[in-house]
């Protein structure tokens, strides 16, 4: 095997190790959409999460409960859900991701549906130290309207 194949494996091998589990990232989602249908309607309920996330019922208080074991919201069967500030942190990080994840998009073009899935894929993966660079890079580039001009112009 060539060098260059074993770095490649290696890397493909690190990613994996480092990816969270599936259940981390659904969990992830349910706070998000939590947090977006609070800052909507004033509340969540069992049905709205479920039709978001497309999902059934059952699922959803499923899941409701593992987040209200892990301190993640407060949640009472027939009543509201509320986050609590740890998953309120989690949702508000997701969410930071998201908006810098579609702006970088945007500036290269890219079409809102397209970015949409896009982010909402990246975004429960990326690292917060590569957000943090390419909010940079975005501050960067907009400081800097000419390169963004002459990129769109390629």
């Amino acid at each position: 095997m060539r060098k260059k194949d074993s770095k490649r494996l290696e890397s493909i091998r690190t990613a994996h190790e480092s990816i969270r589990e599936g259940s981390s990232t659904r969990m992830e989602d349910y706070l998000e959409v939590i947090s977006e249908l609070v800052e909507l309607k004033g509340y969540a309920t069992t049905l709205d999460i479920s039709r978001y996330l497309n999902v059934s019922a059952p699922s959803v208080t499923k899941m409701l409960q593992r987040l209200d074991d892990g301190g993640y919201l407060e949640y009472e069967k027939y009543r509201g859900i509320n986050l609590t500030q740890k998953g309120n942190q989690i949702a508000g990080t997701i969410r930071q991701k998201h908006g810098i994840l579609l702006e970088f998009f945007e500036i290269l073009g890219i079409g809102s549906d397209t970015a949409n899935r896009d982010a909402e894929g990246l975004e429960h993966h990326i690292n917060p130290k590569t957000i943090k660079q390419l909010r940079k890079f975005i501050t960067f580039l907009k400081s800097n309207p000419k390169i963004i001009d002459n990129f769109k112009n390629i």
